[in-house]
């Protein structure tokens, strides 16, 4: 069981409170990402979780049982961080096998989980190399085993993957993915990557300042975000955030045109994703601009459009798009998709 419950927890350095009084409950086997930008917290509140820093108020449970006070030795739960910290004097088995020895565990039972590790890791052709003839990613996951063979309640990667280059980060979540389907243990990892927290999360904790922004799913959270904040942070590009104002049942945009509003209380700016917005000819759509820049991604091209006071908007495209720098255009936003924040940042619903 790993079920793990924050309770009204706080962080204090001295005079300055960095984790705001943080509730948070994760039941047993599920994979929860925090994200967040620098200085968030993300990093911090993981490190309490473990117990690597003190708890200033609240309580942190693990299966129902109080560890607030517990050492990290006594909370059953093992940590992976960006550096892989390997002995370079060891072999890939000993190094995974490490802990257990130290604890005392039998030769035999450090073999065979060794094996079972190397195994689920695809480590088995290279137990008995030494860190320095592996791999970036072959490292992490010799670490990753390290974990593996304490059979812990929880892990908790802490940026596991930020060392690595984009070809071994695309690799490694995939190990990652494949690791948690096959152990069903609880995860929490931190990442400022938005594309780990979409592609690995189960849930999403979006921090703010030390505080929970909003808990959902990927797909609660890219398409139904609770404030201005989460709507910017999740999503790359990010959304397209515009100033409107609202008026029996419509919408108008500084220097452009708008469309139908559907919710009583009043919005102050209207979110739309990149690929919620067409391209037509001029005067179609709630906004006219000028194409600024074209970036060509492939199977994607993103047209960065000057829509003047409004500002620059994002619009996704097909990559056989023929729109040049210069070009005049107008910009249909997806009713379906169009989202509404008021004054003080938070969504408008019904």
């Amino acid at each position: 069981m790993g079920a793990i419950t924050l309770d009204a927890v706080e962080k204090w350095f001295g005079e300055t409170q960095v984790i705001k009084g943080v509730d948070l409950q994760i039941p047993d086997g599920e994979f929860v990402i925090f994200v967040g930008p620098s200085g968030c917290g993300k990093s911090t509140l993981l490190r309490m979780i473990g117990g690597l820093e003190e708890t200033s108020r609240g309580r942190i449970l693990i299966d129902e049982a109080d560890v607030t006070a517990e050492p990290p030795a006594k909370r059953g739960l093992t940590m992976v961080f960006q550096s892989y910290a390997l002995y370079p004097h060891m072999s890939v088995a000993d190094n995974m096998g490490f802990s257990l020895k130290t604890s005392g565990a039998p030769k035999a039972e450090i073999e065979t989980k060794v094996a079972e590790a190397a195994r689920v890791l695809k480590l088995e052709p290279y137990l008995e190399r030494r860190p320095k003839d592996l791999s970036g990613g072959q490292r992490q996951r010799v670490a990753i085993g390290r974990s593996i063979v304490r059979d812990p309640t929880a892990f908790l990667f802490d940026e596991p993957l930020s060392n690595l280059d984009a070809a071994l980060r695309v690799e490694m979540r995939y190990e990652i993915a494949k690791l948690h389907q096959a152990l069903g243990t609880t995860m929490i990892y931190v990442t400022h990557d938005q594309v780990e927290a979409m592609t690995l999360a189960d849930r999403i904790v979006v921090l703010e300042a030390g505080r929970i922004a909003q808990i959902g799913t990927p797909k609660e959270l890219y398409e139904r975000p609770g404030n201005l904040f989460v709507a910017q942070f999740i999503g790359s590009p990010k959304m397209n955030v515009l100033p409107c104002r609202t008026e029996a049942g419509t919408y108008y945009l500084e220097g452009g045109r708008g469309g139908e509003y559907g919710f009583g209380t009043p919005a102050a700016h209207i979110g739309v994703r990149p690929e919620h917005i067409t391209v037509g000819a001029s005067g179609a759509g709630a906004c006219d601009g000028v194409v600024d820049v074209v970036e060509y991604l492939g199977a994607d091209t993103y047209l960065i459009v000057d829509a003047g006071a409004l500002g620059q908007v994002t619009v996704r495209v097909s990559s056989e798009d023929g729109h040049r720098p210069g070009d005049q255009v107008s910009l249909i936003f997806d009713p379906k998709w169009q989202l509404f924040f008021s004054a003080d940042g938070l969504a408008v619903s019904g």
